[in-house]
């Protein structure tokens, strides 16, 4: 589990990548303070876990879905990527949920200036755009920040300097593919809300119960 707020900003040193999966070598300084080979890392929103690790650097298997469902596979050697160990147990959540796991990516379609922050419009798929809420949290690229309006195509955000300072998010253009990951939450509810239907559903399919059932029956 996570938090959404970026410990530091690695750099891929070399990535051993075939078609669809491979290995990601990353350095970094802060994430690796106590950390061990077996441990989670946020890479840019994607929980990986550390194969290897030296003392500045560290590396992590990414497995085909990580691949297909992120922009991971996009990085090359010295692209900057946001980091975040796994939150500790006595840790403070000062972002939001977040799992590490990635519904997918958006675009970035607009970005302007909006007083001392930057505002940044960001399109999306339907099933991702689902589980977006106004003034709610949403993960891009693993920095926790909040909706500021969505509607059927694209969402928006507006960052604060501090934010863009200390993660990869200055660095994004428009066009440029970033990772989404929605509330966790929200996802949860979706799902426990969509069982009454699909049980009502089956229940109309499967039952042999009839009226002239009943009354051959006795009743």
């Amino acid at each position: 589990m996570f938090t959404g707020i970026v410990e530091e900003t690695g750099t891929v040193l070399f990535m051993d990548f075939s078609t669809d999966y491979g290995k990601l070598h990353i350095q970094a300084k802060k994430v690796l303070e106590g950390t061990k080979v077996g441990d989670s890392i946020a890479v840019n929103g994607v929980c990986l876990t550390v194969t290897q690790l030296k003392s500045d650097r560290f590396v992590a298997d990414v497995m085909p879905e990580t691949v297909h469902r992120s922009s991971l596979g996009a990085l090359k050697s010295g692209s900057r990527v946001n980091l975040e160990r796994a939150m500790a147990a006595d840790g403070r959540f000062g972002g939001h949920m977040v799992s590490g796991h990635i519904d997918g990516t958006g675009t970035i379609k607009h970005i302007e200036k909006d007083g001392n922050a930057i505002r940044y419009q960001i399109s999306a798929s339907e099933n991702i755009l689902q589980g977006i809420v106004e003034k709610g949290s949403i993960a891009i690229d693993g920095i926790s920040l909040t909706v500021a309006s969505v509607n059927d195509k694209e969402f928006e955000i507006s960052v604060i300097p501090h934010t863009l300072q200390e993660t990869i998010l200055a660095d994004k253009r428009e066009g440029a593919v970033v990772n989404l990951e929605t509330d966790i939450i929200g996802k949860y509810v979706k799902r426990l809300l969509s069982f009454p239907a699909e049980a009502e559903k089956q229940d109309q399919k499967e039952s042999t119960i009839t009226m002239d059932f009943l009354m051959r029956a006795g009743f």
